[in-house]
């Protein structure tokens, strides 16, 4: 089967050329998993910083070997797992780069076909859409009245953030994102009520016309430096979720984030640090609604797709570049019922 691999230890940011086809052995159902055809593979920005070895700690797959990391949503060909069957979808957080992978016990979740696009499962229901949903509901538990501000807003995880917090009573959703057509997604999909291009001139002072009451509630996916940004358009006890340092992903060498204690304590703030890993024990909860979301028309999503595996490292260089609208998908093979 085909597989892609790095075809050599990185010393930079990926591009797509860093990424080479190789020939795989059809890999063993092991006991208590399934072997499964990849149908749908992710692209995450946070993978660019995890093949330098640089993300909690993970290892980079071993070059011209392992497949390249990637969530994927594939179809049961083989099963040693209890309660699937051969024909049944699952999803996966470690299925990688490849036609067909093994899965071990635990290490997937089965899928309804039925309840949205099976590509969702990706994507909004996938670890970016579960992502905002902790951060929104669970920590900044936004509602009635908030005014939220959304960094990265065009992504999937901001702009599936900014949604939620909308459901669930926000009066207001302001994003950042870079260009214009960016912010023409968050507010024409998305339904923010304002998008500001932060490589517009003048941008911070936008920022703070547009939000003259302060936001209650922020969601920084970029840096912290973009947090104290958001910090300064807030208004007093503040709940910041700090999800991500997209910019350190891609930044040749490690960087130092401060943050500035004394604007904290001023804004009486509180600043909460988000892991996904935590919540996801609940993640066929946060499906289950999100779901119905989805068919009630209240859940948008956007998707930067291409078809064939070979079209990945293009993709994903693309995605380091920020040059991605929406969420980044490949379509490896075609759904089969």
């Amino acid at each position: 089967m085909k597989r892609y691999t790095l075809k050599a230890a990185l010393t930079a940011a990926p591009t797509a050329e860093d990424f080479t086809a190789i020939d795989a052995p059809s890999p063993e159902c092991p006991e208590g998993g399934v072997v499964a055809r990849v149908i749908y593979l992710s692209l995450d920005p946070y993978v660019g910083s995890r093949l330098r070895g640089r993300h909690m700690g993970e290892t980079p797959p071993t070059p011209m070997q392992g497949a390249i990391p990637g969530a994927i949503v594939g179809q049961v060909v083989e099963s040693r797992a209890a309660g699937i069957a051969e024909g049944d979808y699952v999803h996966a957080m470690e299925g990688g780069w490849q036609e067909y992978c093994a899965l071990p016990a635990g290490h997937f979740r089965k899928v309804d076909p039925k309840a949205a696009p099976l590509r969702a499962h990706i994507g909004v229901l996938g670890m970016p859409g579960l992502t905002a949903w902790a951060g929104i509901t669970q920590l900044a538990k936004a509602g009635d009245g908030d005014v939220v501000l959304v960094d990265a807003a065009a992504g999937s995880v901001g702009g599936t953030a900014g949604q939620i917090a909308r459901i669930k009573g926000a009066s207001k959703v302001v994003g950042v994102a870079g260009g214009p057509e960016k912010c023409r997604l968050v507010t024409e999909t998305y339904g923010f009520d304002a998008c500001i291009d932060y490589r517009a001139e003048g941008w911070q002072a936008a920022l703070k016309e547009t939000l003259p009451e302060g936001a209650s509630v922020f969601f920084e996916n970029v840096s912290a430096d973009m947090a104290m940004i958001a910090l300064s358009v807030s208004r007093l006890y503040v709940r910041g979720v700090l999800c991500g340092l997209a910019d350190a992903y891609q930044a040749d060498t490690p960087q130092a984030h401060a943050l500035n204690a004394g604007a904290i304590i001023g804004k009486r703030a509180q600043m909460l640090g988000l892991v996904v890993y935590d919540f996801y024990p609940r993640w066929d909860e946060y499906v289950a609604e999100a779901s119905a979301w989805i068919s009630q028309g209240k859940l948008a999503f956007a998707e930067d797709h291409v078809t064939g595996l070979d079209n990945a490292p293009a993709l994903f260089g693309k995605l380091m570049r920020g040059g991605n609208v929406g969420k980044p998908i490949v379509t490896v093979s075609e759904e089969q019922a």
